[in-house]
């Protein structure tokens, strides 16, 4: 489909939030070109969700699939995009295409700054949830929890590692270490349903009744915390383990404690106070420290985004536009801004975690991606369309066959999802087959397009 005033718009990530910038431009009639750096699409909905949420990932996985039906739709995946990668930033740029959108998520790894963070048994939450989500590079690779897991965070993410861990691999024990008290909680209570069944109520009264001074120190009332934050035990889901399952609040991580092989064997932790701040409350440190003993520590403390894309960077994150523009979805917010020239990068736009690291799930990542969208149909409108679809795919092609990349179509997705579902063994918490690396990937499809 064609329209008069029709553009091309690079596309690079095919996460939930691109899926919905492309879904949103394509049905106005532009030409989207999907790079991508997955052989599947998906991004957080394909290895960032639970695995075991299949309802909701056929859904989108369906809505994907009729977005790639779409004859203005063209999409390459497994082109990473970056430094000594298949494509630059400023190649990408130089493509001819009216407009490009980063919506390549936060693949960079926040620092956790504790002493022993390199210790064997030190994790960082994104590769856990990638791991058992099978993301290649990830999925075959050992992971070897032990028998007690501290996590420390108190969101969904520390849930659904929790939930791994407690259905499927049936530790003994794991803990959500909090820096701050019950109240301050942050995850879903729709998602603590899934290991609520093996919570160690007794140990969390416990828990509670010993910080209950603190509690009061801010105006919070030990027994009625504890009420709210077991009476969210409801509708568990049936016990499939001995695991038990408690918290540790008002707790710092401040050194990983190790073994003679670097192997960490617990941490020492700083016991915090709560303080008034604003409408909420503060961690502050009381430098009083104990050991808490553990086999491994997953940090589920966020992600910035990878600063060797190309992208001006800055903190963890690609730099905005600093000056506001009134437009509502503010375009500022979305267009990359290179702070040494103190000029936007004409025609060059983020979305989703791109844009703001580790901000929500799903559906913030789809609504992300609309208002992305807004705002590069403002910028398209004022501007008259360039080099013609055929001339752009001509030359990426191009591009990547001299460079001996292996991008994989639309029939190449086809034949790999046909693969996977003949698959009947090696299903895990998945709930489905998953090749666990690229190259089985690559060859599986290129032997059936041969």
């Amino acid at each position: 489909m064609s329209t008069i005033n029709s553009h091309v718009i690079l596309l690079v990530g095919a996460g939930p939030a691109g899926m919905a910038v492309a879904s949103t431009l394509a049905k106005a009639g532009h030409e989207i070109i999907i790079l991508n750096r997955d052989i599947k699409f998906g991004g957080l909905a394909e290895y960032g969700i639970f695995p075991a949420k299949l309802k909701l990932r056929g859904g989108l996985k369906k809505q994907y699939w009729e977005l790639l039906k779409r004859p203005n739709v063209h999409y390459f995946g497994n082109v990473s995009i970056g430094n000594g990668k298949d494509l630059t930033v400023d190649e990408i740029r130089n493509l001819g295409a009216s407009a490009v959108v980063f919506s390549i998520g936060a693949q960079g790894t926040k620092a956790i700054g504790v002493e022993g963070d390199s210790a064997k048994g030190v994790f960082h939450a994104k590769d856990v949830v990638y791991h058992f989500n099978r993301l290649p590079g990830f999925g075959d690779r050992p992971f070897e929890m032990g028998k007690h897991v501290a996590i420390i965070g108190a969101g969904d993410v520390m849930v659904d590692i929790s939930h791994w861990l407690v259905r499927y691999k049936k530790i003994e024990r794991v803990t959500a270490v909090v820096r701050r008290g019950p109240a301050e909680r942050k995850y879903n209570p729709k998602e603590i349903r899934m290991v609520c069944a093996n919570m160690d109520v007794a140990g969390i009264t416990t828990e509670v009744a010993r910080i209950k001074d603190r509690l009061a120190a801010v105006g919070q009332n030990a027994d009625e915390v504890l009420k709210g934050l077991t009476g969210e035990f409801t509708k568990c889901e049936p016990a499939v383990s001995d695991t038990k399952m408690g918290f540790k609040f008002l707790a710092s991580p401040k050194r990983i404690l190790v073994d003679s092989h670097n192997h960490v064997r617990g941490l020492e932790m700083e016991e915090n106070k709560l303080e008034p701040k604003g409408n909420d409350t503060a961690a502050v440190g009381l430098k009083q420290f104990y050991e808490f003993p553990c086999d491994s520590v997953v940090f589920a403390v966020g992600d910035k985004v990878d600063e060797t894309v190309g992208l001006p960077y800055k903190n963890g994150i690609f730099v905005t536009n600093p000056t506001k523009t009134g437009n509502d979805p503010d375009d500022s917010l979305f267009q990359a801004y290179d702070e040494t020239t103190g000029k936007i990068l004409d025609g060059v736009f983020l979305a989703g975690w791109a844009r703001k690291a580790s901000e929500g799930l799903v559906g913030v990542a789809k609504r992300d991606g609309d208002w992305c969208a807004e705002v590069v149909s403002r910028y398209l409108a004022a501007k008259q369309p360039g080099t013609g679809s055929k001339a752009v795919l001509d030359t990426l092609k191009t591009m990547l066959n001299n460079r001996k990349s292996h991008p994989v179509d639309v029939k190449g997705l086809r034949a790999l999802e046909a693969a996977e579902k003949s698959h009947k063994n090696g299903t895990d918490c998945i709930g489905e087959f998953k090749y666990a690396s690229n190259q089985e990937m690559i060859g599986l499809i290129e032997r059936r397009n041969a």
